[in-house]
């Protein structure tokens, strides 16, 4: 479903931000040029995934001088576009609220998501890789980014893994 409220929102609408923001359920929250997307909260499946992904992201990222963050995290440089990935590898140095950039950012698909349309931000961002898995279809697609788009990889240039590699290791739901 999609709403899109034009200029100020009512006060129900205000109400149901602050009732999300309480339940601490808006975490998952973007913000795209100023237009809220809200998500429902990932299933079970999703959360099994990710925990894997954690696990097996973890030791050839550090490996590589990268920071794991198999959480979300707030990609962008204000409240005003901003958007809130699975998870990802981070360039040493990385901290705060707001981050600028990622060396990879994972993206775990669900069902009518819109993990896709997040490439051209994640392009202008400088985001080296992505990295979307999708567990209903058991496949993972690497991509890198080159002369400003992504492109399907084999394995990843920084860190010592791969697309079939990882999903060979998944104990898929």
């Amino acid at each position: 479903m999609t709403t899109l409220v034009l200029g100020s929102p009512p006060p129900e609408l205000e109400a149901l931000l602050e009732r999300r923001r309480r339940a601490g359920v808006d975490r998952l929250d973007e913000v795209w040029q100023g237009v809220r997307h809200m998500v429902p909260g990932p299933s079970s499946e999703h959360a099994r995934i990710s925990q894997q992904l954690a696990e097996l992201l973890g030791p050839p990222a550090r490996a590589a001088g990268l920071l794991p963050a198999m959480g979300e995290f707030n990609l962008g440089e204000s409240d005003y576009d901003f958007r809130v990935p699975d998870g990802g590898l981070l360039h040493p140095g990385a901290a705060g609220v707001w981050l600028s950039t990622a060396a990879v950012v994972v993206e775990i698909l669900s069902q009518g998501d819109e993990s896709w349309q997040k490439l051209p931000f994640y392009a202008e961002h400088h985001v080296d890789e992505v990295l979307f898995v999708d567990a209903a279809e058991r496949t993972v697609t690497w991509l890198a980014l080159r002369d400003g788009e992504y492109k399907p990889v084999q394995r990843s240039a920084l860190i010592e893994l791969g697309p079939t590699e990882l999903a060979d290791q998944l104990d898929w739901p």
